[in-house]
């Protein structure tokens, strides 16, 4: 274990902002991470993974810890379903790639979500008409105060739309060290009536759809309008989908009856924030290296040199115009570093 110093973070965050680590240091197990939590002359610490869901805007002056805990592990199987324990530093993808190759159904819609295993749960990550709760079991996370591994189940999580206790009153207060999720093996759940999944399947002649066929319908659809991070810098979805009441949807679609939109429970509506953004005029607009993307509004890029300050100014610019439009407050998916 080497702590170093004065780290560039540039290639362990996917918008690729070049900031700096006062000390950095990577954790391969457990007890690792349990004697950095124990450093006395690190009383400030800031925990990295995948860094798929973050903006930084400055260099970290503390002691910065990347979590590369590897290892899938079957703990439980039936006839119908398994149980699968993975470490928090596993890519995501990788991971519905591996659980494919088994035959394993219900992570087919999460394909090609950026990131690593343990930053999930904080999230809540989801797409296509499925999140991580619909397959969560349980997780470990070590206490950052005790350096002690205590579960959550899925309810003790309080999983919701993009949230979770993790980004509530459980933040900064834990480290995800691994997730266990619920697969199916056979009689799988297949959800292919979100966005244009069927689309897709009948334009490749599909129609009785495998776990496999589907994931390669979500990944089409992702690649045809998400950028790779690895070529454009970039966290994905940065704003939530609003979720308005009844009352101020019903003034809303009379002023835009042509607004697609997604029907939650009876007092509750879904509008797409990528369609707010994209009807205020910024879709494909750049402001120097920062700038939102071409074919998808929700994603605001990092074209080479942007720094995390002008990406979230670009970002507050955005809110005020939707708005000031529409009376609707957009909300960041990403964690904002301030």
């Amino acid at each position: 274990m080497e702590i170093q110093e004065n780290i560039s973070l540039k290639n362990y965050n996917t918008f690729g902002i070049d900031v700096n680590a006062r000390f950095f240091v990577e954790i391969t197990g457990l007890v690792q991470l349990q004697k950095v939590l124990e450093l006395k002359a690190y009383p400030k610490k800031f925990i990295i993974s995948g860094g798929s869901n973050m903006l930084l805007t400055k260099d970290i002056d503390c002691l910065v810890i990347h979590i590369k805990l590897k290892g899938i592990t079957v703990v439980e199987e039936d006839e119908n379903s398994v149980e699968v324990k993975v470490m928090a530093g596993e890519n995501w993808h990788s991971l519905v790639m591996w659980s494919l190759e088994q035959g394993y159904g219900g992570l087919e819609n999460l394909s090609l979500i950026p990131g690593n295993v343990g930053t999930a749960p904080i999230q809540n990550i989801g797409a296509y008409g499925v999140e991580l709760k619909d397959v969560f079991a349980s997780c470990a996370a070590m206490n950052i105060e005790t350096g002690e591994l205590e579960g959550f189940n899925n309810e003790a999580c309080e999983f919701g739309y993009r949230d979770s206790i993790f980004k509530n009153h459980a933040k900064d207060k834990y480290i995800i060290t691994s997730v266990t999720l619920r697969l199916t093996k056979k009689n799988h759940a297949l959800h292919t009536g979100y966005g244009s999944i069927e689309n897709e399947l009948k334009n490749r002649g599909i129609v009785h759809p495998t776990v496999k066929d589907v994931s390669d319908a979500v990944i089409a659809i992702r690649e045809s309008k998400l950028p790779d991070p690895k070529k454009i810098g970039n966290s994905g979805s940065f704003f939530k989908n609003p979720v308005i009441s009844k009352k101020a949807f019903d003034k809303f679609i009379k002023s835009h009856p042509n607004a697609p939109f997604y029907e939650l429970e009876e007092n509750e509506y879904k509008i797409p924030a990528g369609w707010l953004v994209e009807q205020c005029g910024f879709k494909g607009k750049r402001f120097g290296d920062a700038g939102v993307h071409e074919k998808q509004a929700l994603v605001l890029v990092n074209y080479g040199n942007a720094t995390g300050q002008e990406i979230l100014d670009l970002s507050k610019k955005i809110q005020e115009k939707v708005k000031n439009t529409y009376k609707i407050k957009l909300q960041p998916e990403v964690n904002i570093i301030k």
